[in-house]
Order: structure tokens, then C-alpha cells, then sequence
């Protein structure tokens, strides 16, 4: 059994790993969505022999594995969602990490300041913020991404016919960016086929689809990553992206 620790209210980072393990079919524990899980997770992250810095983590085979990206690196070789060669392993991570930075570039567009500040007191740095991410930085995070799943041809997946973890990711910061900037990316992503064809084709899978379906499934929210912010959701994205 594997015990997921993730705050109880959002999707956050936590939903990067749980949608591998839905995807894997793996038994696992929302521990802070149980009974007594935040106490379980407080005193988890105080009192391991290898703590994690924040959620999420894992407890598995006697061990504690934090950060998404590591704890993706091991569900991937464990549970057929990375290559099985190094090289493979590698390239995917090299996916997943970059996911990870517009993860962050994405969060700092609504908190530029700072974390402990609320939204309203960074609101015109946020402005400026968001207008840049919109117009330069998805673009440029787009056109890799789209560049991977085009070469040396048009394939499914980003690794061609198998799906990985990174293709996972990929599809929750793609629904994460729709939610948090709705009237961006509806232009934004008509530039984009073969990225909007993976986000369909993710959302399809027999697991995939009724996780999404489920109760399991948090909505997103303005506590989480992705915020929705209208006054954010600017007309710059009309001219984001190619062409």
C-alpha cells in the first residue's frame, strides 16, 4: 500500500502524482483526506529520517520520497510509466523537470512578490507578471513541447506510442492553465494541435477518465497552483503563440 501526504483542500502538486497513480491502477492512501490524515502528515514531516521540505510525499517500501518530480522518477520505473533503458528514464525526467518550471512560472503569476503575501497585495505585480507569462513564456514552453510530440513526426504521446508520466503532467498543466486563464488559452491553442490532441487523448484513458469523474477528483480553486483571476486573463493571449 502507498501512502500519498498532500494537503487535503487542493490539487496543487499533489495531483501530478496522483494522476500517476490512478493511471498505474496502484492502491494507495490520501492520507490527509482521511480521518486524522493532516495530524498524520504534520508529524510525518516532523519526525522522518529523511523528511520532506512540504507535501507531497510518498511512504512506500519503508521509505519517504518527496518532491513531485522525484516521486514521479520512482512510480515511472516501478509501475511502467518510464522507459525501462537510463537514457529513457532520463529524457523523461528532463520532460517532467521542465513541466515543473512553467508549474512555477504559472503559480507566479497571481504570488510575484511573495508566498506569504495574499493575492490582493501583489495585484498590480501580478498584472505585469501574468501579461509576460502569457505572452512570452507559454509560447516558448508551448513550442517545446509541441516540437517534441511533431518530431521526426506527428505522434501520440511524447515518447510516440507508450504514454509516461510526462504526458500525464503535461495534460494537468494543460487543464490547469485553461482553468486559471480560460480566454488566453482558447487562442493559445489553436497554435497548438498536437498539445491539444494529447490533453484529449490523456483525458480518454479508461482510468484516467473516471478519475476525472470521480469524487477523488479535487476542483481546482483559488488556493491551489492554478488560480482564476479574470482580471488576469488578459487580451494578451490573443496574440500569444505562433502566427
Amino acid at each position: 500500500m502507498i501512502e500519498l501526504f498532500y494537503w487535503p483542500t487542493i490539487q496543487g502538486r499533489g495531483e501530478f502524482v496522483r494522476l500517476a497513480l490512478e493511471e498505474a491502477g496502484v492502491d494507495y492512501v490520501d492520507v490527509a483526506r482521511k480521518p486524522g490524515g493532516m495530524a498524520r502528515m504534520i508529524a510525518a514531516m516532523d519526525g522522518a529520517d529523511h523528511p520532506s521540505y512540504a507535501p507531497p510525499f510518498l511512504k512506500a517500501d519503508g521509505m519517504t520520497i518527496g518532491q513531485t518530480s522525484n516521486i514521479l522518477f520512482w512510480l515511472g520505473q516501478r509501475h511502467g510509466l518510464a522507459p525501462q533503458d537510463e537514457q529513457g528514464r532520463l529524457w523523461v525526467n528532463q520532460i517532467q523537470l521542465t513541466i515543473a518550471d512553467m508549474v512555477a512560472e504559472a503559480h507566479d503569476s497571481h504570488h510575484p512578490v511573495a508566498t506569504s503575501l495574499y493575492y490582493e497585495d501583489q495585484r498590480p505585480e501580478a498584472k505585469r507578471r501574468t501579461a509576460d507569462f502569457l505572452e512570452t513564456r507559454i509560447p516558448k514552453f508551448f513550442d517545446w513541447f509541441e516540437g517534441i510530440l511533431g518530431r521526426p513526426q506527428p505522434k501520440d504521446y511524447l515518447l510516440g506510442d507508450t504514454l509516461t508520466y510526462a504526458d500525464l503532467s503535461l495534460f494537468q498543466l494543460l487543464e490547469g492553465l485553461r482553468y486559471a486563464f480560460p480566454h488566453a488559452l482558447a487562442h493559445v491553442e489553436a497554435n497548438y494541435p498536437l498539445l491539444s490532441a494529447l490533453r484529449e487523448r490523456v483525458a480518454a484513458r479508461p482510468r484516467i477518465a473516471a478519475y476525472l469523474a470521480s469524487e477523488r477528483r479535487l476542483p481546482f480553486n483559488e488556493e491551489g497552483i492554478f488560480r482564476h483571476y479574470p482580471e488576469l486573463d488578459r487580451e494578451e493571449g490573443k496574440r500569444a503563440g505562433k502566427g
